[in-house]
């Protein structure tokens, strides 16, 4: 018997070295980033670390602000139209100051050519923080749909507030007008089918959504419709609480926002997560200012900088707020400390941020501009929607950014300098004074967006896209993402966990002039550390990829 053995194990031993020298053939560049940034493939792709701190053993360290490896690359070595795999280990803190950034990306931004890979967070999506810590790749060669895709009203909603990606599933918190109607949050359920979630409260909107914990959170109020020039809603109970969803209709009261200096909130007006935390804002004056969950039903309140805080946004350390009262942007800098950071020139409003580029974008009213943040208290213009009057909603995707507008409620991309470049209109309701495209989230390979006072959410492509619409945990993960011959594909520790719709390869030739970055892209440099980043030039089995994470 023990020959035979002894021939099992043997010949156990021969596939597994059978199966990693596979996985070796078509190795581009092998960048185990211990200690330096050479390509161990023979191949001498050697990168050029820019603030990458490689002291921790066999890993290197990003900053979340400067830090990236680029990687020159000659024409025989461009992806073109052929199916190419990335592995890669990722180490992320669970508490954060600052967006996670990208992980890999090679991408030309002017002709919307090439790939990005990262894990990304869009919080002050004006009142949402519709996505948190989730894996996005995508590849582009100037594609785009030709129009948004309809994809229904959820309930009898005439304003979709707030849209959120959460556990695979994509949630909306809407406003309802009638005198016996309240906010409901709605999960997605395909096509233009929705799916009640219930109604938090009684009030007539759930206004804000975030993630938490790993826990759905809905913030309520109630909405002055004739602020979007509509008659007003007869339901005037107050919102200004807190939910927690915990499944099948079931939401737990988390207290409401309320101080004895500005009194009882009737608003929620924006939530965001920061360093392990989850912090609430007011949209009107009764009960203004920022508040800190402390757990059960309990906020701790924070103060604030003389005007309404909404909308926060996690960018560099800090949190920033839209401001409702003057366009006034506030950081927060810690325990009951604000910083004026400015206005942009011309803006007596604020609605919403975006992280681009590894700069904050603001969007305004009344001359529907968008500004980036110029350190101090400085503010560049960075152009005008058409001819709109304010700029809502925006979110990145697939390497692009994204606004919504008021009053035709057309979404526009931003193709650099002042440059916006129109995708459609969402909302064609007749006989109204404006028309919004407000909420925005990234779910299912889609940029998704909601409108009033329609109340349907619409969906677009550009490229082709994968997404897997869970948090990724803290630690140490192993990724990889591939361009098979006719679709995208995620693995997380060796496991499939989302795959694209089918599409033409030959429509989709990535070739571009620029370098390969690791640890960069059109978002943000990565905040965490990277180790053994390997790219191919085919697309991996399920099997090496399993072997890789083991490994």
């Amino acid at each position: 018997m023990k020959p035979l053995m002894s021939c099992g194990l043997s010949l156990s031993l021969l596939l597994a070295v059978c199966t990693v020298a596979r996985a070796e053939e078509n190795l581009l560049g092998h960048w185990k980033l211990s200690g330096d940034a050479k390509d161990r493939s023979g191949n001498q792709l050697h990168g050029q670390p820019r603030d990458v701190d490689f002291s921790a053993k066999d890993a290197g360290k990003f900053n979340g602000r400067t830090s990236r490896i680029e990687v020159p690359l000659s024409n025989p070595q461009r992806l073109g139209a052929k199916p190419f795999s990335i592995a890669l280990w990722v180490n992320t803190d669970e508490k954060l100051d600052d967006v996670l950034g990208d992980l890999v990306s090679q991408y030309e931004p002017q002709s919307r050519t090439g790939f990005n890979f990262g894990i990304h967070n869009n919080a002050g999506v004006c009142s949402a923080q519709s996505n948190y810590r989730q894996l996005q790749f995508g590849i582009d060669a100037g594609k785009v749909d030709s129009e948004w895709t309809d994809c229904g009203r959820p309930g009898n909603n005439m304003f979709v507030f707030a849209l959120c990606a959460h556990k695979g599933e994509l949630f909306a918190g809407t406003f309802e007008h009638g005198a016996d109607e309240s906010g409901h949050v709605y999960r997605y359920a395909g096509g233009q089918d929705w799916i009640d979630c219930g109604s938090p409260d009684r009030s007539n909107a759930v206004q804000a959504l975030a993630v938490f914990d790993g826990h759905l959170y809905a913030g309520t109020g109630r909405y002055l419709s004739r602020g979007s020039a509509l008659q007003e809603s007869p339901n005037e109970t107050p919102g200004g609480k807190v939910y927690r969803y915990e499944g099948e209709g079931k939401w737990v009261d988390c207290g409401k926002l309320t101080n004895p200096e500005t009194g009882d909130a009737f608003t929620v007006g924006g939530m965001a997560v920061y360093n392990g935390q989850l912090y609430a804002g007011v949209s009107k004056h009764p009960g203004k200012g920022l508040y800190r969950y402390e757990g059960g039903d309990r906020w701790k309140y924070l103060g604030n900088p003389g005007h309404r805080l909404t909308n926060p946004v996690v960018h560099d350390g800090k949190m920033y707020f839209c401001s409702l009262d003057g366009g006034g942007v506030a950081r927060f800098d810690g325990e009951n400390q604000f910083t004026d950071v400015g206005r942009p020139e011309g803006v007596t409003q604020t609605y919403s941020f975006a992280v681009y580029d590894g700069e904050l974008y603001a969007a305004t009213w009344p001359n529907g501009e968008v500004f980036r943040y110029g350190g101090g208290d400085s503010w560049i213009n960075c152009g005008r929607l058409g001819d709109e009057k304010e700029v809502m909603g925006m979110a990145v995707y697939n390497g692009k950014l994204y606004g919504g507008t008021l009053p035709l409620a057309e979404v526009y991309r931003y193709d650099g300098g002042t440059r916006w470049t129109r995708t459609g209109q969402l909302d064609t309701t007749p006989d109204v004074r404006y028309r919004r495209a407000w909420s925005m989230a990234v779910f299912d390979g889609k940029l998704y967006c909601g409108t009033l006072p329609s109340g349907h959410v619409y969906s677009l492509e550009a490229g082709k896209n994968v997404t897997y619409d869970h948090a990724l945990p803290a630690g140490w993960v192993h990724l990889a993402a591939v361009r098979d011959t006719d679709r995208l594909r995620l693995y997380v520790n060796g496991k499939e966990v989302a795959q694209s719709t089918k599409f033409d390869a030959g429509e989709y030739d990535i070739s571009n002039s620029q370098p390969l970055r690791i640890g960069y892209g059109a978002v943000d440099s990565f905040n965490g550390k990277l180790s053994d980043v390997r790219l191919y030039r085919r697309a991996l089995t399920a099997e090496e990829i399993s072997k890789l994470a083991e490994r």
